[in-house]
């Protein structure tokens, strides 16, 4: 059975890195068979800090931004967090992504891919990690953090992870992979 797997750009300022980065995790998430790769970009979603007069969890959206993101994050039964770290976080506008829906992220897997300087994000991915878990996603132990990330980037914009990037995040999709495929029962 074939996975819907939604890779996220967790990054929306201007000058960002992040849809490289992204790119590159949906490329080689598609070479996995097991895989059916929508990626999403948080700066063409457009979303506004938490807008909505009722609560997440009432899943009664009153605006069309909303609701696009919750059909998108509802149609997934899997993810792939792309995020920088910024001031040793996860981007603001990534954490309002998530907090503003609730239902629709429970009994989901997802992996944390993290890019930076020396630490390569993992101080944002821990951060987001437990984020996703208090929503209901089962964040997979396995991150593949991406240090000195821009050395990685070539004169075209293209990001190209090493020989050990790749088999980080092949690992960790394998745990993606395993967790999704068991929540959806749960989820039926």
């Amino acid at each position: 059975m074939t996975l819907n797997l939604t890779v996220i750009t967790g990054s929306t300022r201007p000058g960002r890195k992040g849809p490289a980065v992204a790119s590159w995790v949906a490329e080689v998430a598609r070479a996995n068979s097991g895989f059916d790769v929508t990626p999403v970009d948080l700066a063409a979603m457009d979303l506004p800090l938490l807008d909505e007069p009722k609560h997440p969890m009432m899943k009664d959206y009153q605006h069309e931004h909303t609701k696009r993101w919750s059909r998108i994050v509802e149609a997934a039964d899997a993810f792939v967090f792309v995020t920088p770290e910024y001031d040793f976080f996860a981007p603001a506008a990534l954490v309002n992504a998530v907090q503003c829906l609730s239902q629709e992220w429970k009994y989901k897997a997802a992996g944390v891919v993290c890019y930076g300087g020396i630490s390569g994000g993992l101080r944002a991915a821990q951060v987001l990690r437990g984020l996703l878990g208090n929503v209901g996603v089962m964040a997979v132990q396995q991150t593949v953090p991406l240090p000195m990330f821009a050395s990685h980037i070539d004169e075209h914009g293209t990001f190209a992870g090493n020989d050990k990037m790749v088999e980080g995040l092949n690992g960790m999709l394998g745990e993606v992979a395993k967790w999704a495929g068991a929540l959806q029962a749960i989820r039926r």
